[in-house]
């Protein structure tokens, strides 16, 4: 695999929706079906948003009332980019020249393992 990784500049315009470079594939297969590629996809997902928790920040009242603003904001991008993950990770591997359900080759690997120990135990 490419050890080639995004710049800061271009992982921002990834983060909101960009495509990157052809160069860049290896890197984007390892992103969205690699280890830990759904907790990078939840922190990913927060960042077009926080601009709009910054705003919370600057309104007017007590410090735990914007605090709670910015939790509740936090809170409902969490559920949306997890309630979304499989059709953005879809779009985002079919952007990038990838089939689009392409998945973590361990999780094929002990799917596979699950089926053929399943297929022993009760054959037809």
């Amino acid at each position: 695999m490419s050890r080639a990784r995004p710049n800061p500049i271009q992982w921002i315009g990834y983060a909101f929706g960009r495509r990157l470079p052809d160069s860049l594939r290896d890197w984007v297969r390892n992103d969205l079906t690699g280890k830990y590629a759904a907790a990078r996809h939840l922190l990913r997902g927060m960042v077009p948003f926080t601009p709009l928790f910054a705003v919370f920040l600057l309104f007017p009242g007590e410090l735990w009332l914007r605090g709670s603003m910015v939790l509740l904001a936090v809170l409902l991008a969490l559920f949306y980019t997890t309630a979304f993950m499989p059709m953005n990770r879809a779009h985002r591997l079919a952007e990038h020249g990838l089939p689009a359900d392409l998945e973590n080759p361990e999780r094929t690997r002990r799917r596979d393992i699950e089926r053929a120990r399943y297929a022993a135990q009760h054959p037809h």
